[in-house]
């Protein structure tokens, strides 16, 4: 973690061409930047932005006031696919996790979950290396775009991910989102093979795959700190 005045933020320098400021959802600093800009461009670029900072910093601060906290007894609300399906603890049963009867029916001992963070995660996971890549197939046609390889796994506070080489890569938390807004977190990564950055070009991109993207997005933004075990 770096400091410049009161603003904390990582960096990533790389061959990119441009630099980049993205407020995370927890609201961390992101910085990335062309492997030559120096540290004065750096410090000039951050103090330009230091009004959006400190305005998307409060905004995500709102929004993850309304965090749930979520725990493994009965009549708890999990989310899958944009819906909520109420938790019900089992003795018997051979998966450590189904979803059955409109409920999640989690194995238990006498009442006991110790391993019930990862049993959900691995059902998440495997949800979406089934859904994911048969939606970035889809869309690739449409946007006549390929990427290298689809991945799932914990990007921690990122949905999604496109990196240089041409690989997405998708959180397991993206399974909670409604079908329509995992579409646009799909076409948003796909857009990045096309354009690395969000500028107008990129969102034109996004647009004419999704004209109402914007609805989508703004879904996921209010939304997003509710998908969470």
């Amino acid at each position: 973690m770096r400091t410049y005045k009161d603003i904390e933020y990582t960096l990533q320098r790389s061959n990119r061409k441009t630099a980049s400021i993205y407020i995370e959802r927890d609201g961390q600093v992101s910085v990335y930047v062309p492997e030559d800009l120096s540290n004065a461009q750096l410090e000039e670029l951050l103090e330009s932005k230091r009004k959006w900072i400190y305005r998307n910093q409060a905004e995500w601060a709102d929004l993850n006031a309304t965090r749930v906290q979520r725990e493994y007894v009965n009549g708890e609300g999990f989310l899958y696919l944009g819906r909520t399906y109420r938790l019900k603890l089992v003795e018997d049963q051979a998966n450590p996790l189904m979803l059955k009867d409109g409920l999640f029916c989690l194995r238990s001992n006498n009442g006991a979950v110790p391993d019930a963070d990862a049993v959900f995660k691995e059902f998440y996971r495997e949800k979406a290396i089934g859904r994911i890549p048969e939606r970035v197939i889809f869309f690739e046609n449409r946007m006549g775009v390929e990427s290298k390889a689809v991945k799932v796994m914990d990007l921690k506070n990122r949905w999604a991910s496109c990196s240089p080489g041409g690989n997405v890569n998708f959180h397991w938390k993206c399974m909670m989102a409604p079908p329509t807004v995992l579409d646009y977190i799909v076409v948003h990564e796909l857009a990045h093979l096309i354009h690395a950055n969000h500028t107008d070009a990129f969102w034109n991109e996004v647009d004419k795959i999704m004209p109402d993207y914007g609805d989508r997005k703004e879904w996921l933004r209010a939304n997003g700190a509710g998908m969470d075990l």
